[in-house]
């Protein structure tokens, strides 16, 4: 009994270094779940080693007591990159550097890691590096719960942790404002289990560096819900270390990833006019993951106050959108003075687009801008200064469906909308009814090549039936919008066919059939008593047809000029497509009638006239009409010395003129020629349109037209009656960097959707705290533009309007303009902008903005200044970032002196 001891000793001996041994060449090793033999079994024996152990031999059993169940349910994988030491006598192993352990959904990685195995508890820390630093702090992972302390202490069997000087980071998402991430510090955090947290000493904060943050939220204790909440006891924040009275009770910081309701924190400020107000404040609440709501507001202490509903929806391929209703109580100074007043404002914006795929055969779309004409220019809202630049508001609802079979059928319903904000007047059709035929080739089979005269006829049918409406902003939405409403429709059947005359001459011969309906008619009659005419107006069905009959013919002709290989341009290639065409359409005096006025003079007039599609045409018109279109472009050598092919460039997009001769008129027959051209120069980067009216016949002296060619009378061979000249100009830093291509301006969504431009020629909204929040390249600068860098991002846009005016010798500029932006990053952390406009025919400065950027890490600052003008105001902002704290801001401002 004595020498089985000994063997057995010698045996446990030579086992635990083979162990040791086989341990350190490989650097995996599995721990079985099973315990055989003795209840306290070193997890790193297998089961094939254990097979040689001399006690499985034993037949005494050395416990009567029946064996523990093990707690280990899976077996533990772990590595080390200088040593793993297994100690039987502390019962622990020991990974040193680089050391990592997996077990089940566990994943821990450390300088150092220390595992007692038989109380299923683990132990991980740093290590000093050669110049006494540490390094390799312990990264612990429990399924999607990623933590890094300095120190952690994890139990297997309870799930319980105790962790020093923790960091995670969690995923905010606040629906509407997006998603942030949140990094959470806490000096001692007790895991009680998978979902609960206890926090000592936390900090809170959205910036980048964890471990010297600028900002953070400091709270003493805390209740920390992975992915949902944080609930905290007193909390304040911390500036660069330093406390700031900024400070609450008890906190809630939700953590929850998706839309989350909440309160929308309010702006305070003072308004020079309306006093004390808060802005913007209100509740969001997201009804479902498809649609949510956001009601905020205005409230004045003078008695002024704006509501704003806010809704957005989408449907993956299905469909998306936004609603968007404000409205604007605004009073001006206080009751019993004179200069009070007080005035309602209302905008209302709708965009509904829907995805192709969805229904290839039917679509619904929307885009709508309505409301008082006054509204941006008047509104209390300091993000509508580029809006108060529109002059026109425009809105378009449709519904459009396609029946394939033949012949296919499309049929459409759409109302639209158009506002003039400076004259206050409104155009609207609720609704356009439209449906046409497709063309239909009865001489000709469907699937063959249609050859000849008689193959190539063809005709079609549409059908179009219009209620507008023609009202001014005061009665917009009241009854009497309706008065002066016309209704009518139009059928329309075009029949046409087309041939080659010489190979080269296409020439098209055809005619429309149109007749008109209309549910309204107006007679007239002299009232002699009054000495006015009277104006009947008939309801009931009523209708006429017309009929035109016309034929064009038209060519293409091409022009090269070879210069030669060797020179810069090597050819210029001219196209020019003429075309000549004759129209025809008799007299429709069967449909007019007469009364004599207070002269009694006969005077002719038609029941339709005032009607929706006016009246026919009393005298017959036979013209001839002139049409010429011309581009032009040029072959240069590349500047490339490998390219094989010379560059092609165009030097005119387009030069055209028209003109018309009316045969059967009796006097100024001929009709003004008609010039417009554009083009594109400067690699694209500047655009150039051009159009005018050259007239042949003089005027009198009171400026009408009359019967006599103007070079007759003493002028030229054409009168200029009127020229308009846009030139458009776009550059940037970018332009010079040939390895980079320029990308397109990020429009703004709000200014958009309200009309105004997709730049900012008009200024940039000033609602800072409303912007989107900024990625991660944003934050941290790009990556060619490094914080000691010589490069200085830069653009520039310029817009030159010109329009000149001559119809009755008045010889002068109606508008001539100059407008421009520009923005340069004077620092990766330095941005200004300006944008402005010089009007040369009032000869003043127009809507002024300049614009200072700041990023400050975390922060970001703004300061935007009109400095004259009927918007001279200033804005300053600070805030967070982050739209999870964006309600931690401060702004400043003052309010524009309305003239």
């Amino acid at each position: 009994m004595q020498s089985n001891k000994r063997h057995l000793l010698l045996s446990v001996l030579l086992f635990s270094v083979a162990a040791i041994v086989f341990a350190q060449e490989n650097p995996v090793q599995a721990l079985p779940i099973r315990a055989i033999g003795d209840t306290i079994q070193a997890p790193i024996l297998t089961s094939k080693l254990m097979l040689k152990d001399s006690t499985l031999s034993d037949s005494t059993q050395l416990d009567s007591l029946p064996s523990k169940k093990p707690l280990l349910l899976d077996q533990i994988k772990y590595k080390a990159k200088d040593y793993v030491k297994l100690s039987q006598k502390e019962q622990k192993i020991y990974l040193y550097n680089e050391a990592e352990l997996y077990y089940q959904d566990t994943e821990l990685k450390a300088g150092i890691i220390v595992m007692d195995y038989i109380k299923n508890e683990v132990y991980a820390g740093r290590i000093k590096d050669s110049t006494g630093t540490y390094t390799q702090l312990p990264f612990f992972k429990q399924g999607s719960n990623e933590v890094r302390p300095d120190s952690i202490r994890f139990n297997f069997d309870t799930q319980k942790a105790l962790i020093w000087n923790s960091r995670t980071e969690q995923q905010a998402g606040l629906g509407q404002l997006g998603s942030d991430n949140m990094n959470v510090f806490a000096e001692i955090t007790k895991k009680e289990n998978d979902s609960v947290y206890f926090l000592s000493e936390g900090r809170l904060t959205t910036s980048k560096d964890t471990i010297d943050p600028d900002y953070y939220i400091r709270v003493r204790k805390a209740k920390f819900v992975p992915k949902k909440k944080i609930i905290a006891g007193f909390s304040n924040m911390y500036l660069l270390d330093i406390p700031t009275p900024i400070a609450v009770p008890f906190a809630y910081f939700p953590m929850g990833v998706g839309p989350a309701a909440g309160v929308i924190m309010p702006t305070f400020g003072n308004d020079k006019t309306r006093g004390y107000f808060l802005q913007n404040g209100g509740y969001y609440l997201p009804i479902n993951d498809n649609v949510d709501v956001s009601l905020t507001g205005d409230l004045y202490s003078n008695g002024s106050y704006g509501l704003w509903a806010q809704s957005m929806y989408s449907k993956r391929y299905k469909y998306r959108g936004t609603i968007n209703i404000r409205y604007e109580n605004q009073v001006n100074s206080q009751k019993g003075f004179d200069d009070y007043s007080r005035s309602t404002n209302y905008n209302i914006q709708i965009s509904h687009s829907q995805d192709q795929k969805s229904s290839p055969d039917s679509r619904f779309s929307a885009s709508v801008n309505l409301g008082s004409s006054q509204y941006y220019r008047n509104s209390l809202n300091q993000n509508n200064l580029p809006n108060t630049q529109n002059n026109n508001l425009s809105s378009s609802v449709s519904y459009s469906k396609t029946f394939p079979s033949y012949p296919s059928v499309n049929m459409s319903i759409t109302a639209t909308h158009n506002q003039n904000t400076n004259t206050k007047a409104i155009n609207m059709t609720l609704p356009t009814v439209q449906a046409s035929l497709e063309r239909i080739y009865p001489f000709a089979k469907r699937d063959g090549i249609k050859k000849g005269v008689f193959q190539n006829i063809n005709f079609q049918y549409s059908v179009t039936g219009e209620n507008r409406i023609q009202t001014v902003d005061s009665l917009f939405f009241k009854p009497g919008m309706f008065d002066n409403a016309k209704t009518g429709a139009r059928h329309s059947i075009p029949i046409s066919t087309n041939f080659k005359i010489a190979k080269h001459f296409s020439v098209t011969v055809g005619g429309s059939y149109d007749d008109i309906w209309t549910l309204k008619t107006f007679d007239k009659m002299y009232n002699a008593e009054t000495d006015k005419v009277v104006l009947d107006t008939i309801s009931g069905f009523d209708r006429y047809g017309t009929y035109n009959l016309s034929t064009s013919v038209g060519t293409t002709l091409y022009g090269t000029f070879n210069l030669g290989e060797d020179k810069k341009i090597q050819a210029i290639r001219h196209v020019m497509r003429p075309s000549l065409s004759y129209g025809y359409a008799p007299s429709y005096d069967q449909y007019y009638d007469a009364y004599l006025d207070g002269d009694g003079n006969m005077v002719q007039y038609s029941r339709f006239e005032n009607t929706l599609y006016g009246a026919p045409g009393l005298y017959s018109s036979s013209a001839m009409s002139f049409s010429l279109a011309n581009t032009l472009e040029a072959k240069v050598r590349d500047k490339d010395s490998t390219a094989t092919e010379p560059k092609k460039i165009t030097l005119l997009n387009s030069f055209n003129l028209n003109t018309s001769y009316n045969f059967e008129a009796d006097s100024l027959q001929l009709s003004p020629v008609n010039l417009t051209a554009g083009t594109n120069i400067l690699d694209n980067k500047m655009s150039i349109n051009f159009s005018a009216s050259l007239d042949p016949y003089a005027i009198d002296n009171n400026g009408v037209r009359i019967n006599t060619f103007n070079i007759n009378n003493g002028g030229s061979l054409f009168r200029l009656t009127r020229a308009n000249m846009n030139v458009g100009y776009t550059l940037s830093s970018k332009t010079f960097d040939k390895s980079k291509k320029d990308e397109d301006e990020i429009e703004s969504d709000y200014v958009a959707a309200s009309g105004g431009r997709t730049d900012d020629l008009f200024g940039t909204t000033d609602d800072f705290g409303g912007q989107r929040p900024q990625t991660d390249a944003e934050n941290e600068g790009e990556p060619d533009n490094p914080a000691y860098g010589t490069k200085l991002p830069w653009d520039l846009r310029l817009a030159y309007t010109v329009s000149y005016s001559n119809f009755s010798r008045q010889n002068e500029f109606s508008n001539n303009s100059l407008m421009f932006s520009g923005n340069i990053q004077l620092s990766p952390k330095w941005k200004v902008g300006a944008s402005s406009g010089y009007d040369f025919k009032n000869m003043g400065f127009t809507l002024t903005q300049l614009r200072f950027e700041r990023d400050l890490k975390s922060f970001k600052m703004n300061f935007n200044w009109t400095p004259f003008g009927n918007y001279e105001r200033w804005y300053f902002f600070i805030g967070i970032k982050s739209s999870l704290l964006s309600d931690l801001k401060w702004e400043s401002r003052s309010q524009p002196a309305r003239r």
